[in-house]
């Protein structure tokens, strides 16, 4: 079985490490200027959306009424995410009454706790894990592997990046970052393969060395796209069958969702399963939609024979609290907005430090890890609301990012831009220190921008200004109207 790996091998930074008061603001300008500057990489990433911009809109082409659909999704999400009290014990009595068992986890340490209990419990040597990023939330894997259990990603994607050492590149798209010869020679390395550009060579290298571990692991470790209140029943979709593997082979299954997954009706999926692949692969449906109800059964020939799923809160019920930005729950994780984001596409899935990326990571971030730490990524965005013009089910996101810019100013400000504010209004009520300024500014401007100073340095290295104008904007009229 492959050595997995549980520390970021070239990235320096772990999802989600907050490292101390101001440290993810550094961490983040610092990867934010490198990646900036990988030309290369970033006309790759570039070039990947496009395709996938131009498969998305033939796809929402194929609706009767697109915006109609939208309008059903955001509605079936709007009344489970405020019904939550009700739908999720009435969840959790179907899901018992199918066989299974729901584990209810405050916080991220719960949450670990409870799955080690389980893996522990199974007498679990190997467990082999589907895409999940809720386990990405709360580290399981680095968790696992300090217990001494090895895991394996079953995602190719994620299966890529554990190969390379670091977290998902895009919570849809883990590794949209690398090459096909990186991939190639990674497989050559870890795996001992031929080296190919051929995608389906590569993606059989992967399958072939998958199928073992199958087999071999005693704990399947899934996530949930969806959990139905009415059924009882837990939804994945996905585009491998990686997913169906990993939780009908092992002997115990454990699925882990955030509360929010919960939606009241099945047939709420015939809008949302849709939607879902539309918005985020530009595909009518995923390969492989799956609802699981439960352990195997007195009779069935396949399945597990423990089911066991762990609802993890980890400050949502904080989000819910918020009737401003509560819409934010409703998101179904499609990536769409990390798509059409420009600042992403120049900064890329790394620099964020956090679990969920981009515009949406940028919203939920501040309130799951704290605002004090975390808003500066409500500036990683230039309000361009393409985020939200692509949310499939109409969250309002780039507000929401307006939103806690105002929440900050408010409750964590920042010493320096708050000294900045009040210089800035101080002279603006002034019209003679404003024209005073003005002079001072167009006067030392040249000078500026040869020496680069502090505050300005990193602005101008990418930046030509034009030459400052002799006379200001004022004089300039008054000497037109005179005119």
């Amino acid at each position: 079985m492959i050595a997995p790996q549980s520390s970021p091998g070239s990235h320096p930074a772990p999802a989600d490490d907050d490292g101390g008061h101001g440290v993810a603001k550094r961490r983040f300008l610092h990867d934010a200027a490198v990646s900036a500057g990988d030309e290369p990489r970033r006309g790759f990433i570039r070039r990947a959306l496009a395709g996938y911009e131009r498969t998305r809109d033939a796809q929402q082409a194929r609706y009767r009424d697109y915006e109609q659909a939208r309008d059903a999704a955001s509605l079936a999400k709007w009344a489970a995410v405020n019904h939550l009290d009700e739908l999720l014990p009435r969840f959790e009595a179907a899901f018992t009454a199918n066989g299974g068992v729901v584990h209810w986890a405050r916080d991220a340490a719960e949450a670990r706790r409870i799955v080690l209990d389980l893996v522990h419990a199974a007498g679990a040597k190997a467990v082999i894990k589907s895409k999940c990023m809720t386990s990405e939330e709360i580290h399981l894997n680095a968790a696992l592997e300090a217990e001494g259990y090895a895991v394996v990603e079953s995602d190719l994607g994620e299966f890529i990046q554990q190969l390379r050492g670091e977290p998902p590149y895009h919570f849809v798209f883990p590794c949209m970052h690398v090459r096909r010869d990186e991939i190639s020679a990674l497989f050559s390395e870890h795996l001992g393969s031929q080296p190919t550009s051929d995608p389906e060579q590569l993606t059989m290298i992967a399958r072939r060395h998958m199928r073992r571990l199958y087999v071999e692991a005693d704990v399947g470790i899934t996530g949930a796209n969806f959990l139905v209140a009415e059924t009882g029943q837990i939804s994945i979709t996905e585009n491998e069958g990686n997913a169906r593997l990993t939780a009908g082979l092992p002997r115990v299954h454990i699925a882990i969702a955030g509360i929010e997954k919960v939606i009241e009706r099945v047939d709420d999926l015939a809008v949302l399963l849709p939607m879902l692949a539309t918005a985020g692969t530009g595909q009518p449906l995923t390969c492989y939609n799956t609802l699981y109800a439960g352990p195997r059964r007195a009779g069935e020939c396949d399945g597990p024979e423990e089911m066991h799923l762990v609802l993890l809160d980890n400050r949502r019920t904080m989000l819910l609290a918020d009737a401003e930005q509560r819409d934010a729950l409703h998101c179904i994780r499609c990536g769409a907005c990390l798509n059409v984001c420009p600042i992403f596409k120049n900064v890329g899935g790394f620099t964020y430090g956090t679990t969920y990326q981009g515009p949406i990571g940028s919203v939920i971030t501040p309130h799951l890890r704290g605002l004090a730490e975390w808003n500066h990524l409500s500036g990683a965005s230039s309000l361009c609301g393409a985020c939200s013009a692509a949310c499939p089910v109409r969250i309002d996101i780039h507000h929401h990012l307006l939103h806690n810019r105002r929440n900050a100013a408010r409750t964590a400000p920042d010493r320096r831009e708050r000294f900045g504010h009040r210089v800035f209004a101080f002279v603006a009520a002034r019209p003679w220190l404003f024209a005073l300024a003005g002079r001072l500014g167009r006067l030392t401007l040249p000078l500026a921008k040869r020496l680069r100073p502090p505050l300005l340095r990193e602005w101008l290295s990418s930046r030509d200004l034009p030459p400052a104008p002799r006379r200001s904007f004022r004089s300039q009229w008054r000497a037109r109207r005179g005119a």
